[in-house]
């Protein structure tokens, strides 16, 4: 099945509680966008209005999406984001990278991530980066991806007691 992507889509309210089911999905199938399962969709809600915000096309934050072509569902979502400091300018951060996950294992994910990159070449961006929570078997993916990992921070992220996780942080060169 083919993705259709939006750059900067109208964030009306359909689309924010689309985005905001598609968080709780993902992080209730065990997911890693800044939770930890079980969670309901009033949880996420306050943490997307506030991504949300900096999301525009004229702002520092810019929001990418993916359609199934056939369905119209929405199953994948990113956020490009600045780091607000001129001498980082030429380059983004991926922030809530996430496909929906009856979806995961069809390649949606690798689209998404190479329309992430087609896009930011036409920005005339240099690299992108992203940081994932250890111990998901992430590593091997964003590696397919083109992604190389540059650090780790280890037990950075406490999903519980006693269960810490390392913070990996993913770099691809887009010259």
């Amino acid at each position: 099945m083919a993705l259709t992507f939006t750059l900067d889509p109208k964030l009306d309210s359909d689309l924010r509680t689309a985005v905001v089911r598609l968080w709780t999905d993902v992080t209730n199938a065990g997911g890693a966008v800044g939770f930890v399962a079980p969670v309901t969709e009033e949880q996420v809600r306050a943490t997307a209005d506030r991504q949300f915000a900096g999301a525009a096309p004229d702002g520092p934050d810019r929001l990418l999406v993916a359609h199934e072509s056939a369905t119209g569902r929405l199953v994948g979502v990113l956020f490009f984001a600045s780091m607000r400091f001129e001498l980082m300018e030429h380059w983004r951060m991926l922030k809530r990278v996430m496909v929906h996950p009856d979806a995961q294992g069809l390649g949606y994910g690798a689209e998404l991530l190479a329309e992430a990159a087609r896009v930011a070449r036409g920005w005339g961006l240099e690299s992108l980066r992203l940081t994932a929570r250890g111990g998901q078997g992430l590593e091997r993916f964003y590696h397919r991806c083109g992604y190389r990992e540059v650090g780790r921070v280890p037990a950075a992220i406490r999903v519980a007691p006693g269960d810490d996780r390392d913070d990996i942080t993913f770099w691809l060169d887009l010259r």
